[in-house]
């Protein structure tokens, strides 16, 4: 019989975590999630975040998929009587992810395009259009928006298909290196910029103002962060944990992870932030996408012909890093039908094996027709309906009926993942009990030595810190 999937080495594993961690979380979220979240008290939450919960999640997801050597519905439904069907979140959560980030990988290959048009002159750049027009051009371009987003999608599902070793570990492993050494190469030139120190100085100089003014909505903030940078609560550290050996060390493994997280994402703002504070932009511009897409290609289009190019090295440095995370989402859900088809009675040899690319036809199908949807909408540009918005005709309307890529926004990272995270830390901390993951850390007479710390917080200070993000998200996204 055939054996599950499984990561080659150590370093493949942390590459496709790491990947699936750095994304379009760090990339595009991070910077303007600082923004609104005030600079450097945002980065002070979300530090606490990251090991106070981030962390604590991520090792017990680890611990899940590694000890039942399932997917993500079956490693919650194999130990657990009274959380079994927090498993079945999972796949919907990353099914509703990969559409929107389909949508957010196509406009970056659209804008990788114009800028490699405009750097070698051709008519198909941006022909002199600044960033605001070249983006209202681009949500209304209904039809380019669809197929550059199909592209991404069609992309992702192909890395996919080549599997776990052929596909994700070898695309990650190559991906990662060069992400870095792009993002340190843009890095160098947004710092050096005129006016690019104010950007640092928004980022590391201590002021604690925003969170005298709004605590709630700063936490909720870089709590939503948390949970798309670190890809927990939603089946992927689950599934990539049931691929990793008996012989590797989950503890390091995490702390690596959420450090090399951290640490692009604050590279991610200091490519970002200090470039749009240098280009002089105003405060509502640092404060959504359109830090990424508007802000930012002002700043290389004023740079002239070298700007383009490295516009180019940016956008294609997000579109690796928006592969890397969408090919974990998309494995997800291949994983369950694959252990599906393996251990019910279907599977066989020759040809009655689990069909790997049916599955990954399906779940791309899916997220594929969500995708459509979400680029035709335009981020609200084109007012298509949205579900649930007539409700509100008569008063305020939510924030996640504004446009398809929040509603899906509201019910993954809004809804599913908070809630995933708290019936983990809940399942683990008063039902399995904290050793049950202390025991899998320490396979090959390893060390446990924050286990007092890891006790405390998986089952007090995480699920409360992560009642008060559900808490913030409702409150935002609802309109309280």
């Amino acid at each position: 019989m055939k054996e599950r999937g499984s990561f080659r080495s150590n370093f493949g594993f942390l590459m496709a975590a790491i990947g699936s961690a750095v994304g379009l979380g760090n990339i595009w979220g991070f910077p303007y999630k600082m923004g609104k979240g005030g600079g450097f008290a945002f980065l002070l939450i979300y530090l606490l975040l990251a090991a106070l919960c981030g962390a604590v999640v991520l090792l017990g997801e680890l611990a899940l998929g590694r000890r039942t050597g399932g997917n993500a519905i079956t490693a919650y439904r194999q130990p657990s009587r009274t959380f079994r069907w927090v498993g079945y979140m999972a796949p919907v959560t990353s099914v509703l992810i990969l559409a929107f980030y389909s949508a957010l990988g196509g406009y970056c290959i659209r804008y990788l395009l114009l800028n490699v048009g405009s750097l070698f002159g051709a008519e198909w750049g941006t022909n002199g259009l600044d960033g605001a027009s070249l983006f209202s051009a681009l949500l209304t371009d209904q039809p380019v928006s669809v197929i550059c987003g199909m592209a991404f999608l069609l992309i992702t599902a192909v890395i996919v298909l080549l599997g776990v070793r052929g596909g994700i570990e070898r695309f990650c492993s190559v991906g990662m290196p060069l992400l870095l050494a792009m993002l340190l190469v843009i890095i160098l030139r947004a710092c050096t910029l005129p006016g690019a120190g104010a950007g640092l100085v928004f980022m590391f100089k201590p002021d604690l103002t925003p969170l005298r003014e709004d605590f709630l909505g700063v936490l909720k903030t870089a709590g939503g962060q948390m949970f798309f940078s670190l890809s927990i609560a939603s089946g992927v550290m689950v599934t990539y944990g049931s691929y990793l050996g008996k012989r590797e060390d989950l503890g390091k493994n995490t702390v690596i992870i959420v450090l090399s997280d951290t640490l692009v994402g604050l590279l991610a703002g200091m490519a970002v932030l200090p470039a749009a504070f240098a280009l002089g932009a105003p405060e509502d511009a640092m404060q959504g996408p359109a830090l990424l897409f508007v802000t930012l290609q002002d700043v290389f289009g004023s740079m002239g012909r070298v700007g383009y190019f490295f516009g180019v090295m940016f956008y294609l440095l997000v579109v690796l890093a928006a592969l890397a995370s969408s090919v974990s989402m998309l494995e997800v859900p291949v994983a369950y039908f694959t252990d599906r088809a393996m251990h019910g009675g279907k599977r066989q040899t020759g040809a009655g094996k689990p069909r790997r690319w049916l599955y990954v036809l399906a779940v791309t199908v899916v997220s594929g027709v969500l995708c459509a949807v979400t680029c035709a909408d335009g981020l609200g540009s084109n007012g298509l309906w949205v579900p649930l918005q007539g409700l509100f005709s008569g008063g305020a309307v939510p924030t996640f009926c504004d446009c398809w890529l929040d509603l899906l926004d509201f019910i993954s990272e809004g809804l599913l993942m908070p809630l995933g995270a708290l019936f983990t830390c809940l399942m683990i901390g008063w039902e399995l009990k904290p050793d049950w993951v202390q025991q899998e850390v320490m396979l090959e007479g390893r060390r446990f030595g924050l286990y007092r710390a890891y006790y405390v917080c998986v089952r007090y200070i995480t699920p409360l810190i992560m009642l008060f993000i559900l808490w913030g998200q409702l409150k935002t996204f609802l309109n309280f």
